[in-house]
């Protein structure tokens, strides 16, 4: 009996890479699972078999956050299997967990911004070209709130450098124009006339606008690794696109147009942004107001 994964990964054409790798990481842990249960393919896997997975994940200490994205997959995957006929039944439909409320995005502070955007710490003065694609790097993320996998995967012909816009390609391959800030485009300039080509030396290019130390494309390992030589303290890159989102918001731009920058297919995505901003207004208003 087989359960016919490589089959049901080929099905997941609207969503990103990352969530097919991570889909697939998930069910063969629950396959290995299964198993080790004596149970050789979805026909035999009962809704009570699942109950018992979801309990023995949560006794090997896994999140509740991590339980819950592999009970996702697992549901997913059951939907496809019956109507594949490898199933009679769908054991997963309606099967939950209990997630707890999620926290508020990180929103960088002035002085973080500015660490990592203006004044990099003091390691970073002999970097050379790589400061060039390293400021670059951190504009875009910041100043179009592109995710971390939409700048590793940023191509030349995905800028429009006269029109001072960019063509990013996000989830489920879904296509959004995002305007190119003054500091993004200067920053941009930058890599490309006096940072990139001495990176590049002589090796062929692939076409992606970043690139590590071995000429390839850039990952969101490096991504990371750039952020902790340029930052003081630990910061995420998906930190600078909430701090970018966030500013949007505080600056009295409209949800359904950060929405559509961010590219969420789903408002309620979007909506956690009104959450931190009034957070971050009761913040202020505590800290500076003499009855705060």
């Amino acid at each position: 009996m087989s359960w016919e994964i490589k089959d049901f990964i080929q099905s997941l054409t609207s969503v990103s890479d990352s969530t097919v790798s991570v889909y697939k990481r998930d069910l063969v842990s629950f396959i290995e699972w299964c198993e080790a249960e004596e149970l050789p393919g979805p026909s035999k896997v009962s809704r009570r078999n699942l109950r018992y997975y979801l309990a023995w994940l949560q006794e090997k200490d896994y999140s509740r956050r991590t339980i819950a994205r592999k009970a996702s997959a697992i549901r997913r995957y059951f939907k496809w299997a019956q109507q594949c006929a490898l199933t009679k039944s769908n054991p997963a439909v309606d099967i939950q967990t209990k997630v707890g409320r999620s926290k508020l995005p990180r929103v960088l502070k002035q002085e973080e911004l500015q660490t990592l955007l203006d004044s990099p710490r003091p390691m970073t003065k002999s970097d050379g070209e790589r400061k060039f694609r390293d400021d670059a790097i951190l504009e875009l993320l910041y100043g179009s709130g592109l995710r971390v996998s939409e700048l590793c995967n940023l191509r030349f012909d995905q800028i429009d450098l006269k029109r001072k816009l960019l063509l990013i390609q996000g989830k489920g391959k879904k296509e959004r124009l995002v305007p190119l800030s003054e500091k993004s485009y200067e920053a941009l300039q930058l890599w490309f006339s006096h940072g990139r080509p001495k990176m590049m030396g002589s090796k062929e290019d692939h076409g992606f606008v970043f690139i590590n130390l071995r000429q390839k494309q850039i990952t969101p390992r490096d991504v990371r690794r750039l952020l902790d030589r340029r930052s003081s303290m630990p910061v995420n890159p998906h930190a600078l696109r909430h701090t970018f989102a966030t500013h949007l918001l505080d600056g009295g731009a409209d949800l359904r147009e950060v929405q559509e920058l961010l590219g969420h297919s789903d408002l309620s995505s979007t909506q956690i942004y009104t959450h931190v901003s009034k957070e971050r207004l009761r913040t202020i208003h505590k800290q500076t107001h003499p009855r705060g």
